[in-house]
This record gives structure tokens, sequence and C-alpha cells, in this order.
């Protein structure tokens, strides 16, 4: 029943994924997409982008078939900096799937100080609830801004929000019990006996004595009274109302006209209670905060007032609004199954826990050899309990990375390197590369630094020569000292552009023309004291 539970639920997963956009995600247009950040390392791309196309494909499958496919988890081989972590990450945003990128050197296993393992798939629900919540409380915005207007208005005007009060039922007959009667048989007293209930329903007013008239006489007095001033109130009370809801539509009016953003208002928020963060070995620290988190709910401390602005309240009252708008339940079960279906795991700096020469030796080697066999069983398809419900890792595509300039991927234990089918070796980045990285991406670092001096009213260009000038002392350096890759690139840009960047407020506004020879002025001297680029650069 478990497993048909389970299919029924990805079945109707793939029948809300959109086949249009799934089909849109083809390799090529996946490695289109990865070249607008990413340079070079068409291999990597490749792999990425045939290891996303087959999740997309699965999905299409039949469930019983569907059950069967594994994800063909990755492993990446290259120097730092190359984008081994943006590929993965770049890969995750255009899917649309849950991501968490973990060290390895974070995880230890069980005796020793460190995480436990399973805690990166708790992280990952976590990145899961919060991308599904964020996308439900966009689809009820509108809904949560009229109902923080609504709490808004209520602020500013108490009491023109409350309904009229109903009128009185008038009251019924008072029906009494009286008991129970029995007929007997009128045959010889054989038969059955017929049985009844007496009841009393009202008082026929003929049968009241004297007393009870002068009351009935009292009663309808003052029912008529009642009854002669009842137009009247109802009158005054229409003429308030009416008074009422005309204020209330003109404050409305100010308040979208923005003409209240800096009254103050006094509202009641609630406070998620606190704990300090520690670490717990073995167990699910997540669940016993959510347990601290219930007690303290329990005993209502989560409710303070604050005097805000308008602008401010308005915020945190929409925030509410939309919480209350979305359905929790929903959230943790679309997020279970995005998680389970289309989650990336991205284990970063594998290559430090990997076992160089002979097993079985002492110090260190124990924990690292350790942490690979706490790793495997989540690669390998576990179910890991969370707070939000049990997630199973069958199908979550992992993604490692490492350099392994010391180690070899072969010292990893035969099991973990089985679970990781696809290797891909990311090539060193050179003059060429560095070129390009500071031209062609969306987010190139030449285009960052000029929208941000251009913030302080200073425009800045940088000719071809200098941005070719800087890629080569870029590959220069990394050559002499430590190679780390694209990374290179923002030392020697802040070193280029440091005394800019501090003295652009006071000669704004200005046009400063960044060429070869700036460029030579700034960095020549830095780059050929071998002393003092080391620290520097």
């Amino acid at each position: 029943m478990s497993s048909q539970h389970t299919n029924k639920k990805n079945d109707l997963f793939v029948k809300k994924s959109n086949e249009k956009d799934l089909d849109r995600l083809t390799p090529r247009e996946i490695v289109a997409e990865l070249d607008k950040y990413i340079v070079g390392q068409k291999k990597a791309k490749r792999a990425v982008a045939v290891a996303l196309r087959n999740r997309i494909r699965r999905l299409k499958l039949e469930s019983d078939i569907r059950e069967d496919i594994a994800p063909k988890n990755i492993l990446m081989i290259g120097p730092t900096g190359v984008g081994k972590t943006e590929i993965a990450r770049r890969l995750a945003k255009l899917a649309g799937s849950p991501f968490i990128k973990v060290e390895a050197t974070k995880y230890t296993e069980v005796g020793y100080v460190g995480r436990d393992v399973e805690s990166m798939i708790r992280d990952l629900m976590a990145a899961g609830i919060q991308m599904v919540k964020q996308e439900m409380q966009e689809s009820v915005t509108v809904e949560a801004e009229k109902r923080a207007e609504e709490a808004l208005l209520d602020l500013l005007l108490p009491g023109t929000g409350k309904k009229r009060k109903e009128p009185k039922p008038q009251p019924q007959p008072v029906v009494r019990p009286m008991g129970t009667f029995s007929i007997p048989d009128m045959n010889g007293g054989a038969g059955p006996s017929l049985m009844g209930a007496a009841i009393q329903v009202g008082i026929p007013s003929l049968f009241r004595n004297a007393q009870d008239n002068a009351g009935t006489a009292s009663e309808e007095v003052e029912d008529q009274e009642a009854k002669d001033t009842a137009p009247e109130d109802q009158a005054q009370e229409e003429r308030a109302s009416g008074k009422d809801a005309s204020t209330r539509e003109k404050f409305r009016t100010m308040l979208r006209e923005g003409k209240l953003e800096d009254k103050i208002v006094e509202i009641t928020v609630t406070q998620n209670p606190q704990f300090p963060t520690f670490e717990m070995m073995g167990g699910s620290l997540e669940d016993l905060e959510s347990s601290l988190s219930g007690i303290a709910g329990f005993f209502g401390g989560g409710k303070k007032k604050k005097l805000l602005t308008v602008s401010r309240a308005r915020e945190i009252l929409k925030a509410e609004e939309s919480e209350k708008l979305i359905d929790r339940d929903r959230v943790s079960d679309e997020a279970r199954q995005r998680v389970e279906e289309t989650g990336i795991v991205f284990i970063d700096e594998i290559d430090k826990i990997a076992v160089k020469g002979e097993r079985g030796g002492g110090g260190p080697d124990v924990s690292r050899e350790g942490v690979q066999r706490d790793i495997l069983p989540i690669v390998e398809g576990a179910t890991v309990n969370t707070k939000w419900g049990p997630v199973n890792t069958d199908h979550i595509l992992f993604v490692a990375a490492g350099a392994f300039n010391v180690s070899k991927p072969s010292d990893l234990i035969p099991e973990l390197q089985g679970r990781f089918p696809l290797r891909v070796e990311l090539d060193s980045l050179g003059k060429e590369d560095f070129l390009r990285i500071l031209t062609e991406p969306k987010n190139a670092l030449t285009k960052q630094y000029m929208d941000l001096l251009a913030t302080e009213q200073v425009d800045i260009n940088f000719t071809p020569d200098a941005i070719e000038r800087l890629a080569a002392l870029a590959a220069e350096v990394n050559s002499r000292l430590e190679n780390i890759g694209a990374r290179r690139l923002h030392t020697i840009m802040e070193a280029l552009l440091e005394e800019l960047s501090f003295e652009a407020p006071d000669i704004a506004p200005a046009k400063i023309s960044i060429t070869e020879t700036y460029v030579n002025e700034k960095l020549t001297d830095l780059v050929m004291d071998h002393d003092l680029g080391r620290y520097i650069l």
C-alpha cells in the first residue's frame, strides 16, 4: 500500500510539471544557458546537461519503470576556481530544483566532532520548503495585500470594521418533558402495550392566573415599547455605519496613495522562539528544536506588541496573512516530492576525506574513511527522518567535486567510487579563459565594477588593451604562485581599483578610462615584487 501511495504521489507530481518547460531544457539549451555564466569546461557542461535531461526523461515514464531508474551521480575533478560549484548551482537554478552545497570536511562519523551526514538531506529539505513556500506566497499576494489593508484600516480606525450586531432571536415556545405513559392491551392484556411520552408546550393564556396575566401585560408593554424604539435605534445605527464607512473609504484612499506611510500604529506580532544553536551527534536536532518551539508556543510566549510605521506594519501583516493563506501540509508534501524527484546535493572537497596510500592507518585517516562509509548509504538510497516527514534519497542527484591534487579518486573507498559513475575532469584556466571571463558572462567582473562605481556618479570603462593585460597578469600570478583559477581575477581587480573605489565619493561626477598604462601603474610593481605579491595577490 505504501509503494502504491508513493507512486500515486509521484504521478501527481509529474502531472503538475509543465511539459513545455521540461521539453525546453534540451541538453543543447542547457549548455547554452550555462555558457552565459561559465566560460569553457565543455565536458562538465555536457555531463550535467545529460544528467538533467535524463531526470526529465525519467519523469515522463510510467511509475513502475520510473522507480527502477537511478540518477547517474557525477564526480568533478579539477583545481579550485574553475567553475565546479558554479556549474552545479546554475544547473539547479535553471531546473528549479532544490539545491544545497555542503563540504565533506564538515562531516565525521559518529564519535568524532562534526555534523551528522544525514543533516545534508535535512538542509536540502529545508531549502525545498523555503522554495515551495515562496512560490505559494507569490500566488496569494493579491489576497494577502487586501487582508493586510483591511487590518491596517482596523488599526487606524478602531471599531469601523466591526459588523453590526444581529437582533436577538424571538423566544420560541418552551417544550418540557412531563414523563411517560402506558396503555395496556384492551383484549385481555396478552398483547403489547402502547408506550408514549407526555410533553408540555407553553401554557395557554386562558388558564393563567391573575398574577400571570399581570406579568404578561407588563411584558407586552415592554415589547411594544421596544418595537416602537427599534426603528429609531436602527436608523441611528445606519447613519453611524454610513459615516464610519465613508471615513474608512477616505482612509483607504489615503492609504493607497501613500499619505499614511509614516503614521505610527500598534500591532501584535508573533515571535518565533530563538534557541542557542548547537550540534547533536547522531540525532535529529531539527526535531528537538521543533518540539521546543511548540512548547514555547503552548505557553503563549510568542506574542508581542510593537509600535511601527504603517509601511513597516504593512510588510509584517502581509507576511502573516500569506502564512495563513497557504496550507502548510501542502507545502511540506510538495517540497518533499520536489526534493525526492529533482533535488541536487553538491558535495565539495570530497578529496579531503580520501585516504591516501594503504588503508588501515591510524590518525585522521580513521575519521576520513568513516565519513565515506557514512555518506555511502545516503548516496546509495536511504530514508532520512526530518521534521517535515521522511525523505527518500533514491533519486536525489549527488554531484561531488574535488581538486585531487594530493589524493586521487581511486583513494576513495570502492563502494563510494561506484556510486559516482560519471567522472569529468575540468581544465585549468589560462589567459584566453580569463579574457573571456572578464567580458563575456552576464555577470562579468568588469560590468560589476562599472555598475558599482556608477552609483557614485563615477563612470569607468575598460579598454580592450587593459582587459588583455589584466588577463595576462592573472595567468602569470597563477603560474608563479598557487593556482586558484578565476578567483585570482578578484584579487587583481580589487588591487587595481582600490584607490579609485576609496576616492569615488570625493571626485564624483567623473569619467575615467582604465587603460593598459593605468593597469601597469597600479599592478606591475606589485606583480614583480614576489614577496609582496605572495601576500596581496
